[in-house]
């Protein structure tokens, strides 16, 4: 007699119930500058991204707002330094673009240079590519003149604010070490009192970072650094068993931050 396998299955099913109800939540985070609607979304590679228990925005400005009151507010970056760095991006940024268009002329160059190669000078084909070089070699020097100018206006500038630019950052960082010297022990009694843990992941090329972690409150950290300023991000989330959370971190959604 065949025995029956329908107790078998249930037993089975009951198992995979339990164990999905008893199973960690998923959180996939995508680090991305770009429009997700397009073909470039600009993935970002290398970013660590970081699930806490707590809100670290909440800790370092309760600190912050201490300090103040015991007379010791926060440094400030003087205006004048701050549009100065807003100058020297923008003289970098031209550079840059001028260098580019420099090095797309100098490829263009050579192009036509090879093209020539070979054939005979009486043609016409040749006197037209020859007439397209000297047009293209007048920009071209015009071009290479002007990332010179550029390139000494930007370390110029950058020469002239590097020193003030340090001593701002001395000051800051002497601050922040007596501010937040009990920050640690603050974070350590806030995951306690969670009773979760914190995880951490590094995007890969396509930019995601995927997490499984307990139920609960958390808050995705994560910091992109550019040139002069970093994109930054406290971003609370509940994560469950039922549905996976997916989140996009972009300029939108970020905090625009000033280094120096």
């Amino acid at each position: 007699m065949k025995r029956s396998s329908t107790g078998t299955g249930l037993a089975a099913i009951l198992v995979t119930t339990i164990l999905a109800a008893c199973g960690p939540g998923e959180a996939t985070i995508i680090v991305a500058l770009g429009d997700e609607t397009s073909e470039d979304a600009n993935a970002l590679d290398g970013v660590e991204v970081r699930l806490l228990p707590y809100d670290r925005d909440q800790i370092f400005d309760s600190l912050t707002a201490v300090a103040a009151a015991a007379g010791m507010p926060e440094p400030e970056v003087p205006p004048d330094l701050l549009a100065a760095q807003e100058e020297i991006a923008q003289a970098q940024q031209e550079w840059r673009d001028t260098e580019t268009r420099w090095n797309v002329l100098r490829d263009s160059l050579q192009t036509l240079n090879n093209a020539m190669e070979g054939l005979n000078r009486a043609q016409r084909a040749y006197m037209d590519l020859y007439n397209q070089y000297q047009d293209l070699e007048g920009d071209y020097n015009r071009a290479e003149q002007q990332v010179g100018r550029l390139f000494d206006n930007f370390t110029s500038l950058q020469d002239a604010a590097i020193g003030r630019m340090d001593s701002i950052n001395i000051v800051q960082a002497d601050w922040a070490d007596q501010a937040f010297e009990d920050v640690s022990l603050i974070i350590a009694a806030k995951t306690e009192l969670a009773g979760l843990e914190e995880h951490a992941d590094t995007t890969g090329v396509e930019g995601v970072a995927a997490f499984e972690a307990a139920p609960g409150q958390y808050w995705v950290y994560a910091r992109h650094e550019l040139p002069y300023n970093e994109l930054y991000w406290n971003i609370p989330i509940a994560i469950t068993r039922e549905e996976p959370v997916v989140l996009r971190l972009t300029r939108d959604n970020a905090v625009v931050r000033q280094i120096f």
